[in-house]
């Protein structure tokens, strides 16, 4: 009996060596505005594949850096690339999943959600020109609420940054004269405040500092229960962040047409509409070695189709395809139709690849 039992044991080794001999590791850097969402799919998916995810969270600049010189297998970036831009570095870049970033603060006695800001309003003050919280602008949007005689501190990212890009474009169309000294990019010249590497870095300091404000990714706000803003939209509506409020956003525009998948969701009209809402892409060579973008694209439609929930619990959301869209069956034929070109354009990679 015993000697069957090791055997038994044996082959079972043998069979789960057998099974994670053609396991992967996939290296991917970049965002840390979606690090939440990567790092729960690959979590599940290691359970279900044996396969690694290896993600570096550096912040976008970093991640289109690496995927350029070919040092990881994919990148992670919240700005997308030009069509221009992704022609000259031999890259491919494809959309992973709707999210939003809001302002927190850090006001002892008031209670996350009581503030309500603009966009003008907050573009003054990461320039400097808005200085303490009971200042008359901000008092006159949030009549009622008793607001402190304390200096504001801005944080700002430290590192090139996709999260930036986005509040910086959305802080470019709602403010003139932010558009002219400071525009939009991942690295901004600021004129004020402190910096914090990543996502996690703005978070920490809005936690350690009594008056500050910062920008982060809502799954951020979530993960850490940051005191978050309410902010006025383009409609003149008050919203709050929410998955809701970033899919209105993201179904005034058209994956399916655009040029590379090449759009931005910030300011998109509409009641409902959350402002400060963003798209990932994912971003890989051309003349990457063929198994390895095959790997990558495996991941990602694993993640497509079975980690939709674990995105919609953070507050991430799939990409609706369609503007304006709202008839359900139209709208699963269409998600089908971003699916196929997804996959077309990413096969198309593949097969380049191996030639």
């Amino acid at each position: 009996m015993r000697s069957h039992l090791v055997a038994a044991a044996a082959a079972a080794a043998l069979s789960f060596a057998a099974g994670n001999a053609y396991a992967v590791t996939i290296t991917g850097a970049g965002s840390t505005w979606v690090y939440p969402l990567i790092s729960k799919w690959a979590d599940a998916y290691q359970k279900k594949t044996g396969n690694q995810i290896n993600y570096a969270s550096i912040g976008s600049g970093g991640g289109i850096k690496q995927i350029e010189t070919g040092v990881v297998a994919f990148g992670a970036s919240d700005m997308p690339l030009t069509p221009d831009d992704l022609a000259k570095s031999k890259l491919i870049q494809f959309p992973t999943a709707i999210a939003g970033e809001d302002m927190v603060y850090n006001l002892p006695g008031i209670a996350p959600g009581k503030i309500i800001l603009s966009g003008p309003v907050v573009a003054d003050i990461y320039m400097g020109t808005i200085k303490k919280w009971n200042d008359p602008a901000i008092t006159k949007l949030d009549a009622g609420l008793k607001l402190p005689d304390m200096a504001i501190t801005v944080v700002h990212r430290s590192d090139a940054s996709g999260t930036t890009f986005t509040f910086a474009d959305y802080l470019s169309k709602v403010s003139p004269e932010w558009k002219t000294k400071l525009g939009a990019n991942t690295s901004i010249a600021w004129p004020t405040g402190v910096g914090g590497k990543g996502n996690e870095g703005v978070s920490a300091y809005v936690q350690q500092i009594k008056g500050a404000i910062g920008y982060v990714e809502y799954a951020y706000i979530l993960e850490n229960k940051l005191a978050y803003t309410r902010m006025i939209n383009s409609a003149g509506k008050v919203v709050s962040p929410s998955l809701t409020g970033f899919q209105a956003a993201a179904g005034h525009v058209d994956f399916t047409k655009a040029k590379d998948f090449y759009v931005i969701l910030t300011n998109q009209p509409g009641d409902d509409t959350w402002p400060i809402s963003g798209c990932t892409w994912q971003i890989l060579r051309k003349d990457a070695p063929k198994a390895t973008n095959e790997d990558v694209t495996k991941f990602f439609d694993w993640g497509f189709e079975k980690g939709q929930k674990m995105a919609t619990d953070i507050a991430f959301g799939p990409l609706p395809p369609s503007t304006g869209c709202r008839d359900q069956g139209l709208l699963e034929d269409q998600s089908r139709h971003l699916m196929r070109r997804r996959r077309n354009e990413l096969g198309a990679v593949c097969k380049m690849a191996s030639n």
